[in-house]
C-alpha cells in the first residue's frame, strides 16, 4: 500500500560564510541559481521528499508554488527547520529551558558554528552521521523539528550530563 507524503513547511539555513572553501563554492553556486530567493540566507518552501539518509531533496519555493522544485544539497545547509508557519511569531521568545520539560530522547543543546543555540530532545544523535533531528523544548516554538547538519555544528552538550562529562565533550 502506497502512502502519499504530505508537504512539509521548511525553512532552510545555509552554512555560515566562514565554512571551508569547498562549501563556500557550493554555496555561491546555489546562491546564483536561486538569486533573491536566498535573501537573508534562508530558503522557505515545501518538500515532499526529505529523508535524513539522502544527500539531497527538493524544495518548492513558497512564493513560486507552481515553479519547478529546487534541488537542495544537504551538505550546503546548516539545518532544515520544519515549521508551523513561514513567518512565525516575532514576539515569541524561544525557551531553551530543558529542566522543566518532558519529551522523548535525551535533552541537549546544539551550538552551531555561527553561534546560534537550540535546545531540545533527540533520539538519533551520532557525530558520524550526516545529521540528526532535534525536537524543540519550547512547545510554542514555530519549529516542529529541526534536522541539524553535523558539518555546521560547533558543539553538542547533553543537558543531563554531569559537569565532568560536559568537560569531556
Amino acid at each position: 500500500r502506497l502512502h502519499q507524503r504530505l508537504p512539509e513547511l521548511v525553512d532552510l539555513r545555509l552554512v555560515p560564510a566562514d565554512r571551508s572553501a569547498a562549501l563556500q563554492r557550493q554555496e555561491v553556486r546555489v546562491r546564483r541559481a536561486l538569486e533573491h530567493e536566498l535573501d537573508g540566507r534562508v530558503l522557505k518552501g515545501t518538500t515532499h521528499d526529505f529523508a535524513p539518509l539522502k544527500g539531497n531533496f527538493h524544495l518548492t519555493d513558497r512564493d513560486k508554488p507552481t515553479a519547478k522544485a529546487i534541488d537542495v544539497s544537504i551538505s550546503e545547509l546548516k539545518a532544515v527547520f520544519f515549521v508551523r508557519t513561514y513567518d512565525g511569531n516575532s514576539k515569541h521568545v524561544e525557551s531553551r529551558d530543558v529542566t522543566q520539560t518532558k519529551g522523548h530522547g535525551r535533552k541537549l543543546f546544539v551550538t552551531f558554528t555561527d553561534g546560534e543555540v537550540i535546545g531540545g530532545f533527540t533520539t538519533g544523535y551520532s557525530k558520524d552521521k550526516q545529521g540528526f533531528f532535534v525536537i524543540p523544548v519550547d512547545p510554542n516554538s514555530n519549529n516542529t523539528r529541526v534536522y541539524v547538519v553535523n558539518a555546521a555544528v560547533k558543539k553538542v552538550e547533553w543537558a543531563d550530563a554531569t559537569a565532568a562529562e560536559r568537560a569531556l565533550a
